[in-house]
């Protein structure tokens, strides 16, 4: 985030200098989606995603379980789903660059997606684990409100 911030600061500063960079737009759209996808893997790993942390809880103990098992086989399926698309844009990339920046490859800005859904998959499974070995509070924290 203070990359992109800074980012975008220099590149103001200077458009308002009259000495417009050519590279920041690109660059702050990059670093933006990495934010982006990054950020959603540590949401997942510390359990901070959106939820219906009241609807789950009012179910019973039995269909409780099944109900947060079943949302996160789907997300799990899902950011599969973008990982394998992920990698099939950085295996088309092979050999482009930026536009603005030519020395820089394109497979490196797009990279965030693919690694970020590992991520983002390799979270949730250690969720599941933790309940499956039934600590407690590994579900009753997806199940409350954050404070």
């Amino acid at each position: 985030m203070a990359a992109l911030t800074l980012v975008v600061l220099a590149g103001v500063g200077f458009r308002k200098a009259g000495m417009a960079l050519v590279w920041y737009d690109e660059v702050a759209s990059i670093l933006l989606a990495w934010l982006t996808f990054y950020g959603a893997a540590l949401a997942a790993l510390h359990r901070s995603h959106i939820g219906f942390p009241r609807v789950v809880q009012s179910l019973p103990r039995r269909h409780r379980m099944a109900v947060v098992l079943l949302a996160e086989l789907l997300v799990v399926v899902f950011f599969a789903v973008v990982a394998w698309a992920g990698w099939q844009a950085f295996v088309i990339l092979q050999g482009d660059v930026l536009v603005s920046l030519p020395w820089v490859p394109s497979w490196l800005a797009q990279s965030a997606v693919p690694i970020a859904s590992v991520l983002v998959i390799v979270a949730e499974c250690l969720a599941v684990a933790r309940w499956l070995r039934g600590d407690e509070e590994a579900i009753v924290s997806v199940m409350e409100a954050p404070p």
